[in-house]
């Protein structure tokens, strides 16, 4: 993990929300790294706020307000599903908070936008914890592209799908902002922008959805870049597991086998097709939990830049609605997804 060189207090951050990626991922990165304070941590359930408290430090607060209204943070952490980031993430920036937000950042586009002209406008950081954008393995992919190992980039093809989820679990409540597009769909989305740029459009979407549920269970799209390059975009919470992207190019193919979910503990392996021959590389392991956790603090203490701020981010947001608009004309109901054993939901 790269540590972020400063000679102030560490950064205090409060937690609103206990949800479960915060449990597993995110809180044990931001409880390790050395230039963060985890200050306090809010959930709306008593009982939860201590557990969550007694593993990562912090006090533990009821209620979102509660902690807003302390006079000890410097910065909020919010994984709150995505219909509930607009208000308590405005209302952390209003606070004179920066923000780091599970993605999506918002369940719409004009959502995105207010947030990211608010946060401009009080001097704020406020970015979308995207944590896969902060994993090495893919600026590796770039240098190799950059560097001519394929050619001319003409096509991408991104894949992220995993089984079914339990019942109850937020990706299926609809009130909630769920769906498989903003769960898993927006990693797809966000590959496509990171090699492509702005200036993607959609040229054609679908979603599946479950019957019972009235929820997007899966998906695909198929987008163009100004230069003519193609975009093909599949998803979905109701098949095996795959997390990989390949770039094809004039002159060979590069593909990206574990491209999302790495563990920190997982050496990627980067696959390089050309017409005589293939070889494959054997990356280095990293946390790009850790990784995006620093991001945000070089991003708060000295002003760095970073992948997950900024005009991608409304990008991926314009994108998503444009996904659900071409979809719209004729969505595909199905049966309900079988389900299996899980861990707790967000309170």
């Amino acid at each position: 993990m790269e540590v972020v060189s400063v000679n102030s207090a560490p950064l205090r951050i409060g937690v609103i929300g206990c949800a479960d990626i915060a449990w597993r991922r995110t809180l044990p990165a931001l409880a390790a790294h050395p230039d963060v304070r985890l200050t306090a941590i809010a959930s709306r359930d008593p009982a939860k706020a201590r557990r969550f408290a007694e593993r990562f430090g912090g006090e533990p607060v009821t209620g979102y307000e509660a902690l807003l209204e302390r006079a000890d943070l410097d910065a909020v952490y919010v994984p709150l599903p995505a219909k509930l980031h607009f208000a308590w993430v405005s209302r952390a920036l209003e606070s004179g908070r920066h923000v780091l937000a599970e993605k999506p950042l918002t369940a719409t586009a004009e959502d995105t936008r207010v947030l990211v002209a608010l946060a401009a406008s009080r001097g704020l950081a406020l970015l979308e914890s995207f944590m896969f954008l902060c994993h090495s393995q893919h600026a590796r992919v770039q240098e190799l592209v950059a560097q001519g190992a394929i050619g001319e980039p003409r096509a991408l093809t991104a894949e992220f799908g995993f089984p079914p989820m339990p019942d109850g679990r937020n990706i299926y409540r609809t009130d909630l902002g769920g769906g498989v597009l903003t769960d898993a769909g927006v990693y797809p989305v966000r590959t496509a922008l990171l090699y492509f740029g702005s200036g993607l459009e959609v040229r054609g979407a679908h979603l599946r959805f479950d019957a019972e549920r009235d929820v997007d269970v899966s998906g695909a799209a198929l987008l163009t870049a100004p230069g003519g390059e193609t975009a093909h975009l599949t998803w979905g919470a109701d098949r095996s597991y795959r997390s990989r992207y390949a770039l094809w190019g004039s002159t060979g193919r590069i593909e990206l086998l574990w491209a999302y979910t790495p563990s920190a503990a997982h050496r990627p392996v980067l696959r390089i097709e050309r017409q005589d021959h293939a070889e494959e590389l054997t990356l280095p392991a990293e946390d790009h939990f850790a990784g995006a956790v620093t991001a945000f603090v070089r991003r708060v203490r000295d002003g760095v830049p970073s992948v997950l701020e900024g005009a991608l981010v409304l990008e991926q947001a314009r994108l998503v609605d444009e996904v659900r608009r071409h979809a719209a004309a004729g969505p595909v109901r199905t049966a309900p997804a079988p389900t299996s054993a899980g861990s707790p939901g967000t309170t």
